[in-house]
């Protein structure tokens, strides 16, 4: 017989034994271990970023969580889950910057990341929030409340933060929200011009056909291996199962990697590719070095140039110099500016012609001065190949991004990940193969379907990395996408869901901007820099304290994320934080955020929408209470998405399957980016000299070339507050890669805590001497939680090495305005007294 034991009965039992010990345990005391240990484990069912798990529940505590069964190759990540729910930096209550509390907005701004803060009631919180807002718009209008919140946030469908906060923005009374991302600036800017998709997500050839195809595979600025890890619904990790075939038959038949990147990275080690070592941001140079090589030497595709794209004859002048600089753009000369030998340079042009080719482009070289050249010189390329929509061949930009190239069944609603249909639809295509498929999975919105005067609003956005510009200048005229805008004079930040004290350039120039904020808003689980920045800062759930749905990436499974424990503290639910702000507005707004549903009705309502979309296309789905019992639904693929070849339908028929290009074609010369006449982003792809590189001026000040790929051990910044940090952490700081010749020279050694600086900041890290990067370069990971070691005081040193700090933040063109994720350094051996890392302890605060 297996009976729990009562609390009180095991209490009286031991008491008799241990005596006095009895007294000292409280009745509201954290369960006894013994108590744990007899009850059995309570399992649920969970999902994050890094993977869908199973929530093993015991002692009222999440002890461990166990990979869902269907992720084939789960990630390290997922074990951090735990760890993060009971950080020591939890955000347990409402706190408010204590001059904020005596002040309001009228307080001096300056003290913020040093100010304490006072614990207050949630009825105190939401009446400081709503008076705020009311006042704002009083005084200033809607424009005045920046609520384009952006961050990588949570999974759910319900508790999306961001969404919820432009929801309830929108009928409060509304807001300037924002365009972009930060991932994806630049690419998704300049992609729809040139083949008329936003190739940041287009879905590339499956990888089943890569495997059978490809005889070359080129990894240009990507590292799936290591970002594949991530996704930004759930990831299942399938690409790692095809990665570990393709590696297996390139033994086979004699398939060729190459990784162009300044790191010989995860990727390349994985597939033990030849490493092509480019200087920082001059991978154009190099494309054009290969493409005149191909030109001059009569090696490219004249058939597809002429039949697939348009402009190739104004970028051949420029290439072979007849136009704008007039300089040949010849492997010699690239060879001078990307620092790789002319005749290596000739090999790949060789290499990549003769051979069926994929070049796969990763996100990182858009990340830069001029971001939008390099993903436009890379398609260029690719058409001189003359291999895109063959079996095997062309190009993708994708390949890195969750589970890119994995085949997936097609989403009634459409796919997070795909290329907009050509000629008929991918889900007709998989109704006929027994009706495989997925209905995918709807959200809530950030409008609301109730009538009201929050229908009529028109919502002004800027882009994304251009906030800290914003605030310095409101008013100012500004060029974007062919346009001419004005930035809105900002006097409020609601933030819920990010991290932008992580995820913005320049740290020090944001801090001084960030005072012209009048009130900064803030939801956070944990006391994250950009919390400690905030005047009101209000307690989040964590993806495993509240109850929701979700999906993964692929489109492959619908998931039940179950609550597991209890919030900390007394953390709530965005979605319930927003409904209790809006209550201090009126019934109406309430109703129309909430539309008349409780949570759990939001959660099945999502469900049961796509169970009808699936009855419609004969796709089978259980109920919804059985879903919510076993934790996911699986949906099959059909076997023509492993056969997806990217423009295979365009190569067939470019009449009857146009691109959405004005042309029809892939635009290698645009007319349209022409006429905006834009100084930094021409007509064609260029060579454009970035204003930070190995062969600027300002590099006889700081030799050190940065590089900031995502991280290994988080995302982003998530994470980091967890044990994971420790598992490459040198010293409790950052590690930062460095050539052994660059060490030598600067006297540092492995393991030595070195100072980064440029003259925008200063930050610690951990030196990491290696050969994987070149000389030249050096690596440092995004996402260290910046921690000053004079809080809010701009120029500061940051002790943990929060790479932001040493980025500049200048737009990377007039056309795309997208951020920089580089940046000129030097660096030298830290000699002064090591100081104690303090972003990991939540602050003190008062009335706690």
């Amino acid at each position: 017989m297996n009976k729990k034991m009562d609390r009180r009965a095991f209490l009286k039992v031991s008491g008799a034994a241990t005596g006095a010990v009895v007294a000292t345990v409280s009745a509201e005391a954290i369960p006894l271990v013994g108590d744990g240990i007899l009850n059995d484990k309570e399992n649920g069912f969970s999902a994050s970023h890094f993977g869908a798990v199973r929530t093993e529940v015991r002692n009222s505590r999440m002890e461990n969580v166990i990979p869902f069964e269907g992720d084939m190759h789960p990630s390290t990540l997922v074990e951090g889950l735990p760890a993060r729910t009971y950080a020591t930096d939890r955000v347990l209550y409402p706190c408010v910057r204590e001059g904020y509390l005596k002040h309001g907005y009228k307080s001096d701004r300056s003290k913020r990341g040093s100010d304490k803060y006072v614990r207050v009631s949630w009825e105190t919180a939401y009446d400081l929030v709503a008076k705020e807002l009311k006042r704002v718009y009083k005084d200033y209008g809607p424009d005045a409340v920046f609520g384009g919140s952006y961050g990588w946030f949570c999974v759910g469908s319900l508790n999306n933060p961001q969404a919820l906060v432009g929801r309830m923005l929108g009928v409060a009374g509304g807001y300037t929200s924002r365009t972009c991302t930060y991932s994806t600036h630049a690419i998704r800017q300049i992609t729809p011009y040139i083949s008329g998709t936003d190739e940041s997500t287009a879905q590339p050839t499956a990888y089943p056909v890569l495997i059978e195809n490809s005889e070359c595979i080129v990894f240009w600025g990507c590292d799936p291996i290591n970002t594949n890890q991530i996704a930004w619904g759930v990831p299942d990790h399938k690409s790692y199962a095809y990665m570990k075939e393709l590696k297996e038959e390139a033994k086979k038949r004699g398939l060729k990697f190459y990784v162009i990147d300044p790191v010989y990275n995860n990727t390349g080690m994985y597939f033990g590719a030849e490493h092509i070592q480019v200087r920082p941001t001059t991978d154009v140079a190099l494309m054009l070095g290969i493409a005149h090589y191909l030109y001059t030497e009569n090696l490219y595709s004249k058939e597809f140039v002429h039949k697939y794209t348009i402009g190739f004859d104004e970028f051949k002048k420029y290439l072979i110099g007849e136009s704008e600089d007039m300089i040949a753009k010849t492997p010699e000369w690239a060879a001078n500016i990307c620092g790789i030998d002319a005749n290596v340079i000739k090999m790949l042009a060789k290499e990549f012609s003769s051979k069926r080719t994929m070049l796969m482009g990763g996100w990182s070289t858009q990340r830069a001065h001029h971001g939008e050249q390099p993903n436009w010189m890379l398609i260029t390329l690719a058409s001189m190949i003359g291999q895109i929509g063959l079996p095997g061949g062309g190009f993708g930009l994708s390949y890195h991004y969750s589970d890119g190239g994995v085949p997936m069944p097609a989403a009634a609603t459409g796919n997070a990940l795909s290329e907009k249909p050509l000629n008929g639809s991918v889900g007709a295509v998989a109704d006929a193969e027994n009706k495989a498929g997925s209905p995918g999975l709807s959200g809530i919105s950030v409008n609301s379907k109730m009538d009201g005067p929050w229908k009529q609003r028109k919502i002004e956005v800027i882009p994304v990395s251009r906030i800290v510009e914003c605030l310095e200048n409101p008013g100012k005229e500004y060029n974007f996408d062919g346009k001419t805008y004005k930035y809105p004079d900002l006097k409020m930040a609601y933030w819920a869901g990010g991290n932008p004290f992580h995820h913005h350039q320049d740290r020090n120039r944001m801090v001084k901007a960030w005072q012209k904020f009048e009130t900064f808003v803030v939801h956070e689980c944990f006391w994250t820099a950009t919390a400690r920045m905030a005047d009101i800062v209000l307690p989040a759930t964590t993806e495993q304290e509240r109850n929701d749905i979700t999906k993964s990436h692929s489109n492959s499974y619908i998931f039940a994320m179950k609550q597991a424990v209890k919030p900390a503290g007394e953390a709530m639910d965005d979605f319930d934080i927003f409904t209790n702000i809006l209550r201090r507005f009126t019934a109406e707004q309430v109703l129309a955020f909430t539309e008349g549903k409780s949570k759990m009705e939001w959660i099945k309502s999502f469900y049961d929408a796509s169970y009808t979309k699936a009855k419609n296309s004969g796709i089978s789905m259980p109920s919804f209470e059985e879903f919510w019992e076993k934790g996911s639904a699986h949906f099959e693929t059909p076997e023509s998405a492993k056969k997806f070849i990217k423009m295979e339908k365009f190569r067939k028929n470019p009449i009857v399957n146009r691109l959405g290009t004005p042309s029809g074609k892939i635009e290698i010369f645009s007319k349209k980016i022409a006429g905006y006449n834009y100084k930094e982003c021409k007509g064609h792809p260029m060579w454009f000299e970035p204003m930070e590189w190995l062969g600027s001026k300002v590099a006889k000040e700081f030799p050190l070339n940065l590089i900031t790929p995502h991280p290994k051990y988080r995302l982003h910044s998530q994470l980091n507050n967890t044990w994971l940090r420790d598992l490459e952490e040198v010293q409790g700081r950052e590690p930062i890669w460095i050539n052994p010749k660059d060490a030598e020279k600067r006297g540092i050694k492995n393991g030595d805590v070195v100072r980064i600086f440029n003259k925008r900041g200063q930050i610690l890290g951990g030196a990491v001497v290696t050969e994987a990067v070149m000389p030249g370069a050096v690596r440092m990971q995004e996402g260290a939680w910046y921690d000053p070691q004079e809080p809010g005081k701009a120029g500061t040193l940051c002790r943990h090495g929060d790479v932001n700090v040493l980025t500049p933040d200048v737009g990377t063109s007039e056309l795309a305005q997208g951020n920089q994720a580089t940046a000129l350094v030097e660096i030298e051996k830290y000699k002064g007294e090591l100081p104690e890392i303090g972003i990991f302890k939540a602050p003190k605060i008062k009335g706690v």
